[in-house]
């Protein structure tokens, strides 16, 4: 018997996507007559191409997505009609986006940009001892951070696991960033350090949790919500990482007032959408020299005259900074798609 041809990665996507088509056109909801009218609400869940919508008096509907609207994710406000047929699983429509305060994005392959959050106040990037503290990755999502003009906030996991030694050494680590004006926070899940601090941070505020797989994410939700049972994951032996346990983003309420956004966590946070010059801007200590260097296309590193350089060999520049940021431009056409990126 013949084999069986393999799909390349192009046709299999686009097989899933036909499968899905013909899943959507069943379980709908099929004229207005059968819908409720519009109100607003906003999106506390994405599952493929539904949504889960909470309105004003917190009743949460699951809506398909009309075809003309580009993108929903977790945040979104939206306007929508609940079915009135409430034995229909998914028995309403999302009918309009509205404007984003704000949204998160990163980069894919084949999407272009993609939003990952909408309407967010603040971006906690959590980093934990283990996996090893990576302050390279630590400036990668500040950079990111600052690209969408998201306020972000540094989060060390884990800290129980350190002894008197370690835990000086990474105190001193993360100084640089409480240098130039970012809050960190050092939090366990194991005694308790740092949970209450971190709820006064989160309060009356949305909030989206960034970081690497197996920083422990999913363990501080369930210590700021013990009913969202979030499951844990386990680290790799073999690679030191941690497992993707987080599958689909959701917008969690905190009792004391705020929500949270609890997205799938990504072991690399892409750069290589962004131009050089927004790389640089991302790094906020170096916005007070830019323009001043001797030459316009000042690479920064050996070009005579140039400002950014001087100021961390003098120490007004954190070396280790510097150094990340250089990092950061060498690895960014690593992965980066041949093709042009659609946007």
């Amino acid at each position: 018997m013949a084999k069986k041809p393999k799909l390349t990665h192009r046709q299999r996507r686009q097989v899933s996507t036909n499968r899905q088509k013909r899943l959507d056109t069943t379980d709908t909801v099929q004229n207005d007559e059968q819908l409720e009218d519009s109100r607003t609400g906003k999106v506390i869940g994405r599952f493929g191409k539904h949504a889960d919508v909470e309105d004003a008096d917190g009743v949460v509907t699951k809506c398909h997505i009309r075809r003309t609207i580009v993108s929903v994710v977790c945040g979104d406000n939206v306007q929508f009609r609940p079915g009135k047929d409430k034995s229909v699983t998914v028995n309403g429509i999302i009918e309009l986006v509205h404007d984003r305060e704000s949204v998160l994005t990163r980069p894919d392959f084949y999407d272009g940009v993609k939003p990952i959050a909408a309407n967010i106040d603040q971006i906690i990037i959590v980093s934990s001892v283990l996996p090893a503290l990576s302050l390279n990755i630590i400036d990668r999502y500040l950079v990111a951070s600052e690209d969408v003009a998201i306020m972000p906030i540094l989060l060390l996991n884990k800290i129980e696991m350190l002894n008197d030694n370690e835990r000086k050494k990474v105190i001193d680590d993360l100084k640089i960033y409480q240098d130039i004006g970012y809050q960190v926070l050092l939090t366990s899940c194991v005694t308790g350090e740092g949970i209450e601090q971190l709820k006064t941070v989160l309060k009356d505020k949305t909030s989206v949790f960034v970081g690497q797989s197996g920083v422990g994410k999913s363990s501080i939700v369930n210590q700021l919500l013990p009913d969202a049972d979030e499951a844990i994951g386990d680290i790799s032996d073999n690679s030191g990482l941690g497992q993707h346990t987080t599958t689909a983003a959701k917008l969690l309420h905190f009792p004391q007032g705020g929500n949270l956004i609890d997205s799938p966590g990504v072991r690399e946070f892409g750069l290589w959408h962004l131009p050089v010059e927004k790389v640089t801007s991302g790094f906020i200590e170096f916005r007070d020299y830019l323009g001043g260097c001797k030459f316009r296309d000042c690479k920064h590193q050996d070009d005579p005259g140039c400002l950014i350089r001087e100021a961390a060999e003098e120490g007004e520049i954190s070396p280790q900074r510097y150094e990340s940021y250089h990092k950061i431009l060498a690895g960014l056409t690593d992965n980066k798609p041949t093709r042009a990126i659609p946007t």
